[in-house]
């Protein structure tokens, strides 16, 4: 009986399935920030301000990340459609040029929480991330500091 010896060769992946860049590439990760103050009184103007100060330092200290802008409003709105710079963000991350969006909290997100679940579970679908820099605040959680 002959028995021949077969060769198995490995070829390795050398390109993304889905995106068709090359694996051995290095991408940073496009990261954006959103910054929300609700009234124009001294005090938000100056909350406003330090927001975002806070998120372009914060987000060009992390040498893996790429600093994509601060999106921003300075409007009283409980829903999405009169927050252009909302607006403007979510569009720029499901075009892609968003991986991860960081914001205050929930609350500085979307105040109202049918448009901020919409708004997630689209973004989530395209592979953006959301990171909430605040703990949740309400009754049933009374040790965040709110």
């Amino acid at each position: 009986m002959n028995t021949a010896q077969r060769t198995i060769r490995m070829i390795p992946v050398s390109r993304n399935l889905f995106t068709k860049i090359p694996i051995n590439v290095l991408r940073l990760l496009k990261v954006a920030a959103y910054a929300r103050v609700s009234t124009k009184q001294k005090e938000q103007i100056t909350s406003y301000e330090a927001q975002v100060k806070y998120y372009t330092k914060y987000i060009k200290s992390k040498p893996e990340w790429e600093f994509v802008k601060v999106y921003t409003d300075k409007v009283t709105a409980t829903n999405t459609k009169k927050r252009e710079g909302f607006n403007e963000m979510v569009q720029d991350a499901l075009d892609g040029k968003i991986y991860l969006i960081i914001t205050k909290s929930a609350q500085r997100f979307a105040r109202n929480t049918v448009d901020g679940l919409v708004t997630i579970r689209k973004l989530k679908e395209k592979g953006v991330n959301i990171f909430l820099k605040k703990k949740m605040c309400g009754h049933w959680n009374r040790k965040a500091n709110c």
